[in-house]
């Protein structure tokens, strides 16, 4: 990216959108708080103040800012509980603390801050290898300068503006027990990467995030069930021979209403350096990776609508497939294409208080093999349309237990019952 800067200016009209949990859950509350949060994340524009919380700062910044006003180091977080209740037998049930995240926000100045994330999955961090064992990791860890009013610089290691839930990931915030399989395998929630970025307001409700950064790692690709999520590198050693770059508007001009997209360009090869292992058969090779979404969400009533469309292409995939020794026909190969979108629907049947009750459906069809390279087989499992049914239960705004019903229609091994709770401070 060093060789090429470009810009992409993204524009959209999605009929149905969908709103955060927070946005209908904890609007009223949080508008209150939100001069009390702008002495630790800057001014927060009028037509954010409708939606409950900051664009550019995930939640647990929020929440953490307003307790330490007077304070110049904040201290938030957010966790998740999860059992899963498998239909077949072939499946294992069981019960997990998925997720416990802490986050440390420092305030230098009234220009100068720094945001970061330690997360531990699975409880515990058994061998720093497998993610299954446990993982424990930075999630996020960078300084925002503020250049001018609603303009920050921002360098480290940071979220990529991808979709709606890569930065908005806390449980509260989303539907349903699990995260959506489309801002999972095709967007790889939550991926992050070390760069410099710009972001900020430009007019009328419209805001940007447009930087550098490094890229994911090639010689990590294992299987095209998980998209390119094995490709992440989470800033561990993260190879730079090449960087990328990527850029996210969204609009939010009127209440309840959020229209964005977003796009990520970038070789992947890295000449075959990776973060853990040389792979001499990439040396040269254009694994470049090229993830476009458009996404929208519209809270009115009590109705929260949301959609997403992604799609991605990856370059080089028969060397690729060749360097990290992918059979032709094992149904494993590195996708020359791949897609997915979903909608979601949800209604607040009871609000009380702060008890919120919102049954939702969600319809998800996602493809991680849509054209691979020639003489390479696909799994048909990789084509997929997945239902969700469930209820989302808010004892606190900031506390919710969830309750859901999932149906893969090619692979029923996944076919669940979910049950969970979720909580951010």
């Amino acid at each position: 990216m060093k060789k090429k800067l470009w810009l992409i200016a993204i524009m959209l009209a999605l009929s149905t959108a969908g709103a955060r949990a927070d946005d209908a859950a904890v609007a009223q509350r949080l508008e209150a708080l939100q001069k009390e949060i702008e002495s630790l994340k800057g001014e927060v524009a009028a037509s954010r103040a409708a939606q409950g919380a900051n664009a550019g700062t995930p939640l647990e910044f929020e929440n953490a800012a307003r307790r330490a006003e007077a304070q110049r180091t904040a201290i938030g977080g957010y966790g998740e509980i999860v059992y899963n209740n498998f239909r077949e037998s072939g499946a294992k049930d069981q019960a997990d603390l998925k997720r416990f995240v802490l986050f440390f926000g420092h305030r230098f100045d009234d220009r100068l801050k720094l945001y970061s994330e330690v997360e531990i999955e699975h409880a515990f961090a058994k061998n720093g290898v497998d993610p299954a064992q446990g993982e424990l990791e930075m999630e996020q860890a960078y300084i925002e300068w503020s250049l001018a009013d609603q303009t920050n610089l921002r360098t480290g290691l940071m979220i990529v503006p991808s979709g709606i839930i890569n930065e908005y990931h806390e449980p509260p915030v989303f539907y349903g027990v699990e995260r959506n399989e489309i801002e999972t395998r095709i967007i790889p929630t939550t991926w992050r990467e070390l760069g410099i970025a710009l972001q900020g307001n430009a007019f009328g409700g419209l805001e940007y995030n447009v930087g550098i950064s490094t890229t994911p790692d090639a010689t990590q690709f294992n299987d095209a069930t998980r998209g390119f999520r094995d490709m992440r590198t989470a800033g561990s050693k993260a190879p730079a021979k090449d960087l990328g770059f990527f850029a996210a508007l969204n609009y939010r001009g009127m209440p309840g209403l959020l229209l964005g997209g977003s796009v990520f360009s970038g070789n992947t090869g890295h000449d075959g350096e990776g973060a853990s292992t040389t792979v001499a058969a990439l040396n040269g090779v254009n694994v470049k990776l090229t993830l476009t979404e458009i996404h929208g969400r519209y809270s009115f009533a009590g109705l929260d609508l949301r959609a997403l469309y992604a799609r991605g292409t990856l370059g080089d995939t028969a060397q690729l497939n060749a360097a990290r020794s992918i059979a032709a026909g094992s149904g494993k190969a590195a996708p020359e294409e791949f897609y997915g979108w979903y909608t979601e629907a949800a209604y607040h049947v009871y609000k009380r208080g702060d008890t919120d009750i919102a049954p939702f459906l969600r319809f998800e069809r996602y493809n991680t093999q849509k054209k691979v390279a020639a003489g390479f087989a696909t799994d048909p499992k990789n084509d997929e349309k997945v239902v969700t049914i469930g209820v989302n239960f808010w004892v606190h705004p900031q506390v919710v237990f969830k309750v859901d019903v999932q149906n893969f229609d090619k692979d029923n091994l996944k076919d669940r019952f979910n049950l969970g709770v979720g909580y951010m401070f």
